[in-house]
């Protein structure tokens, strides 16, 4: 599967539309991993913990977009956008969307 950020595929035809696939991802952050990147906020530096859990949540909102692409006959994903929102009342939790157009390109 093809995913770019781009409108369309470098030296490929698109030959047909599929219609806009999303990819979801509501991820909760522990206690071990706050008090962990609480620390490195207290002492400075960058938070490990917290950076490996958008690493995940985002490469998962990938994957299920392209699986949900994949389904609709497609066989790449043109237009990718990604977004990041903070949810709950504690902002415990982090959501990442993935979204973009699936489409069927020349082999």
């Amino acid at each position: 599967m093809i995913v770019t950020t781009t409108p369309s595929v470098e030296g490929k035809k698109i030959l047909e539309y599929k219609g806009i696939v999303f990819g979801e991802v509501i991820s909760g952050v522990d206690f071990i991993k706050d008090f962990t990147a609480g620390l490195s906020n207290f002492f400075g530096g960058r938070s490990g913990t917290y950076e490996e859990e958008l690493i995940h949540a985002r490469q998962q909102a990938l994957d299920e977009m392209s699986h949900r692409a994949g389904q609709m006959g497609a066989n790449a994903v043109v237009g990718v956008d990604i977004d990041y929102e903070v949810l709950g009342s504690n902002n415990g939790m982090l959501m990442v969307t993935a979204s973009g157009t699936a489409v069927v390109v020349e082999p």
